[in-house]
């Protein structure tokens, strides 16, 4: 499977990269390409697609699964990005008929369940139409002190609930694209 997972942050040292890069260490068996939002500019209603805009949606419609890793900010996604999933909404078009599964990391205990809640509300709104994966949630909380120093996950028992959440996705994609 051809995954692209999105950053859906702009901080420079952001626990969801650190924890999709972890993702794509561990399940090798997928060809995991990291995306970024950082540098994305804010979208503005009514004008033409950023370069860059256009390139995320390439790479987004060449992916069998989008894998979005979403922090926690306010009880919701980060602004940077909402305004990527605006432009793509609005613009492109290129989750249309995308499988879609998200996972986060906060912080704070109770991990990225807001923010996920949240973004599954947006991806049902106009201008996307995919389908998202609605099993178990990877919701890791306590960022800090989830990662050694290179970025590897350390606790067993979030690896163990991480390779059933991940297999778990692999078959709902295996059902929902028959």
């Amino acid at each position: 499977m051809k995954i692209l997972a999105l950053v859906g942050s702009n901080a420079e040292n952001s626990f969801n990269r650190k924890l999709l890069l972890a993702i794509k260490k561990r399940f090798t068996r997928h060809e995991i390409e990291l995306a970024e939002i950082k540098d994305l500019p804010l979208y503005k209603e009514k004008s033409a697609t950023p370069a860059a805009i256009s390139e995320l949606a390439n790479k987004i419609s060449n992916s069998d699964l989008v894998l979005i890793g979403t922090p926690e900010q306010q009880h919701s996604v980060t602004s940077a990005l909402k305004s990527c999933l605006e432009w793509l909404s609005s613009n492109e078009h290129p989750f249309n008929g995308k499988k879609v599964a998200i996972v986060g990391t906060s912080v704070l205990a109770q991990g990225s369940g807001r923010s996920q809640t949240r973004l599954k509300s947006i991806l049902a709104s106009p201008g996307f139409g995919c389908e998202v994966f609605n099993g178990d949630e990877f919701m890791l909380g306590l960022a800090g002190q989830a990662f050694d120093e290179e970025g590897n996950l350390t606790n067993e028992k979030t690896l163990e609930f991480l390779d059933k959440f991940f297999g778990e996705v692999e078959t709902w994609y295996q059902k929902v694209s028959e």
